[in-house]
C-alpha cells in the first residue's frame, strides 16, 4: 500500500513540470503575435485541465490512504481518464500552434518569400508571368515529381512553363500520378507548355555527351533560353551535363574563366542564409578562380538576398592569414586587396552557419563535401532527438508539445526546402536541383529562377566585365 501511494503522489509533480515546462517553451514558438495569442489560448485550455487532472490525482492518493482500496482504485481510474483527457487537449494545443505557424516557419530564402508574396495581391496577368525552361526529364524520379512540382509552382508564382521532355512519357506519368486533368487545364490556359526532347543525359555518363546528342532534354531546355524563350532553366539531371550545356549554348560571362555552383545554406538567423561556392563544379582551382567566384556570389548576396554590404569569406582551416594551403594563401592575397567587396577573412568550418558570413567561397571538391555533409545533419539531428524523448504517456504528452518545434528544425535543416543552387558565371540564369528532387524541391528551385530573374541579377552580372581585375 505504501509504494502505491508514492506511485501516485508522483504523477501530480511529473504533470506540473511537464506545464511549467511548457509555459516556458511557449514563447519559443511564439514567432508572431497572431500565432502566439494561439498557442497561449490552446496552452492555457491544456494547462486548466491537466491541473484539474493533477488534483484529482492528489484526490485519489489520499483516498487510497484512508478509504478502501476499492473506492481508491475508482478514483484513481477516473483521475487517469481526466489525465488522458488532458494529453489529448495538449495535442491539440500543439496542432493548432503549428498550423498557425507553419505558414510562417524558416525558409532559407525568407526574404524573397516575404516579397514574392506581395506577387499574389497583384493582377495575375499573362503579360507579368515570367517563362522558365524546365528539364523534365533530369533527375532520379523524372518525369512525374518535376511536373507535380512545375504545376505547383504555377499555381503559387507569377510563372509560365516550357517543360522539355518526352511528351509520350510525360502524359503516361501524368495519368500515373492523376495529374492529366490539371496538366490539361495548364496547357489550355497558356500557361504551360510541352516541348518534345530526346533522352536525359544520364547521371553517369560524360558531361561531354550534350555536344553529341543535340536533341538531349538539356540541350532542349538550355536553347530557349538561348533564343529568349524563357527567362531561366532548372534541371535535377546530371549537373556537369547542365554546365557543359550552358557554356556551349549561352557562354560564360565575359572575364569569367570558370562557372561556379552556389548553393544557401541555413545560418542561426533564419532571414539571412550564407550563399557557398563553388559546390562542386570545379574540383581543381585556381587563385584566381576563387576570386572571381567571391565578386560573383557578391552581386548575388546584393541582388536576390539583399544584403546591403556582403561579407566575404575564404574557407580555411583557420582564422590566421598563414594558414591554409598553398591555394588558400595565394587566393587570401587577392582578396584582401579587393575594393570591389568586403572581405572578412578566412572562415573555419564552424563558421560557416554562424550568420558572421554572407558569402563563402572554396574550392568545388571542398564545398561538395561541406554541401553533402549538411544534407544528412538534418535527418540525423531528428532520429536522436526522437530517440531521447522519455516513452510512454509521458513521451506522448511531451512530444506533443515538440512535434511543431521539431518540424521546424526539421524544415530548416531539409535539403529539399533548398530547391535548387544556382550556376553562376554563364550568359543565363541556369538553377541547378538535386538529383534526388522530388515537387517539394521544384517548387522551391522555381522560386529562386523567378526571384534571380525578377531581382535583375544577370543585369548587374554582365557589369563584371566592365572591372580591371577580369580584364588584364
Amino acid at each position: 500500500m505504501g509504494k502505491e501511494t508514492v506511485h501516485k503522489i508522483n504523477k501530480p509533480r511529473a504533470i506540473r513540470r511537464l506545464v511549467i515546462w511548457y509555459k516556458r517553451n511557449a514563447a519559443v514558438t511564439s514567432l508572431v503575435d497572431t500565432a502566439a495569442s494561439s498557442a497561449v489560448t490552446a496552452s492555457n485550455v491544456a494547462g486548466n485541465v491537466v491541473s484539474g487532472a493533477g488534483s484529482v490525482v492528489s484526490t485519489a492518493s489520499n483516498v487510497a490512504s484512508n478509504v478502501a482500496g476499492n473506492v481508491a482504485g475508482n478514483v484513481v481510474s477516473s483521475a487517469e481518464s481526466v489525465v488522458n483527457t488532458a494529453s489529448s487537449v495538449v495535442s491539440n494545443a500543439s496542432s493548432l500552434a503549428k498550423n498557425t505557424l507553419q505558414p510562417l516557419v524558416f525558409d532559407p530564402l525568407k526574404r524573397l518569400q516575404n516579397s514574392d508574396n506581395i506577387l499574389d495581391k497583384v493582377e495575375d496577368s499573362q503579360s507579368n508571368r515570367i517563362w522558365i525552361a524546365v528539364d523534365g526529364m533530369g533527375g532520379d524520379y523524372a518525369p512525374g515529381p518535376i511536373l507535380e512540382g512545375c504545376l505547383e509552382a504555377i499555381a503559387r508564382f507569377p510563372i509560365n512553363i516550357k517543360f522539355v521532355g518526352k511528351i509520350e512519357k510525360v502524359k503516361i506519368e501524368a495519368e500515373k500520378i492523376g495529374l492529366v486533368d490539371l496538366l490539361e487545364k495548364e496547357i489550355e490556359n497558356k500557361r504551360l507548355e510541352l516541348i518534345d526532347s530526346g533522352d536525359p543525359i544520364g547521371m553517369n555518363e560524360e558531361a561531354t555527351a550534350v555536344r553529341k546528342r543535340k536533341n538531349a532534354s538539356i540541350n532542349v531546355a538550355m536553347d530557349l533560353v538561348r533564343n529568349n524563350k524563357a527567362k531561366a532553366v532548372y534541371s535535377a539531371g546530371n549537373s556537369g551535363a547542365m554546365m557543359t550545356s550552358a557554356i556551349f549554348r549561352i557562354g560564360r560571362l565575359k572575364g569569367i574563366d570558370r562557372p561556379a555552383i552556389g548553393a544557401l545554406f541555413p545560418t542561426r538567423d533564419q532571414t539571412r542564409p550564407v550563399l557557398v561556392l563553388d559546390v562542386g563544379a570545379n574540383t581543381d582551382c585556381k587563385p584566381s578562380y576563387l576570386h572571381q567566384f567571391a565578386l560573383l556570389g557578391n552581386i548575388y548576396a546584393k541582388d536576390v538576398l539583399q544584403v546591403k554590404k556582403p561579407r566575404i569569406g575564404l574557407l580555411n582551416i583557420g582564422e590566421e592569414e598563414c594558414k591554409g594551403n598553398d591555394l588558400s594563401l595565394k587566393t587570401f592575397e587577392l582578396l584582401s586587396t579587393e575594393k570591389n567587396f568586403d572581405f572578412g577573412g578566412n572562415c573555419e568550418g564552424r563558421d560557416v552557419l554562424s550568420g558572421n558570413f554572407d558569402v563563402i567561397v572554396c574550392d568545388g571538391f571542398t564545398g561538395n563535401i561541406l554541401l553533402k555533409f549538411l544534407e544528412s545533419v538534418g535527418g540525423v539531428l531528428l532520429d536522436i532527438l526522437k530517440s531521447e524523448l522519455p516513452r510512454g504517456r509521458r513521451g506522448k504528452v511531451g512530444s506533443a508539445f515538440l512535434k511543431s518545434n521539431l518540424l521546424r528544425i526539421k524544415k530548416r535543416l531539409d535539403h529539399a526546402e533548398h530547391g535548387g543552387a544556382l550556376l553562376l558565371g554563364v550568359n543565363g540564369i541556369c538553377v541547378i536541383g538535386h538529383g534526388s528532387s522530388k515537387s517539394l524541391s521544384v517548387v522551391s528551385a522555381l522560386r529562386l529562377a523567378h526571384s534571380a530573374v525578377s531581382h535583375d541579377v544577370m543585369e548587374n552580372l554582365n557589369q563584371l566585365q566592365k572591372l580591371q581585375v577580369l580584364n588584364p
